[in-house]
């Protein structure tokens, strides 16, 4: 009994010395990545398409074939945010901030525990600005003023 000689003996995985299985393989990792990107639809279909292309010669007793792998992955998905704008008061610029406290003027809490302004500036560091600034215009040293105490004196 003999067995069935295959007729067509061309295959995929061997063919080009195993160039096409190693691309088919770089473009299936491709896609693994961007089907396990967070920033990426679940629900979009991904493909990998194999494309080979035969030109036959003269006498049309071989044929070269052309091997094209790619692959159609989904784009990541967009991420927008707030931008502040307006004009200094005092130097008449235009400033531009992104909004990071959530609601303009609201001031928030960072990931150190630092208080911030609704643009991501260091409240401190506004304070100690502003203390500077006032210090350097003052000519007398500021009287602290107890009410309690004044109260007290008038009873």
């Amino acid at each position: 009994m003999t067995k069935n000689k295959k007729l067509i003996n061309f295959n995929l995985s061997t063919m080009s010395n195993g160039g096409v299985q190693e691309k088919f393989e770089q473009e299936l990792k491709k896609v693994t990545e961007n089907i396990l990107d967070p920033n990426t639809n679940t629900k979009k279909k991904r493909t990998v398409t194999i494309t080979l292309t035969y030109q036959p010669n003269e006498n049309r007793d071989a044929v070269s074939v052309y091997s094209e792998i790619k692959s159609k992955l989904i784009p990541q998905e967009g991420v927008s945010t707030t931008l502040l704008v307006g004009r200094n008061a005092d130097t008449g610029s235009i400033e531009a901030n992104e909004l990071k406290s959530g609601a303009k003027g609201q001031t928030y809490f960072d990931d150190k525990g630092d208080v911030r302004t609704d643009t991501g500036q260091k409240v401190d560091d506004i304070e100690k600005e502003q203390k500077v600034s006032d210090d350097s215009k003052e000519t007398e040293p500021k009287q602290i003023i107890d009410f309690q105490k004044q109260n007290k004196n008038k009873a």
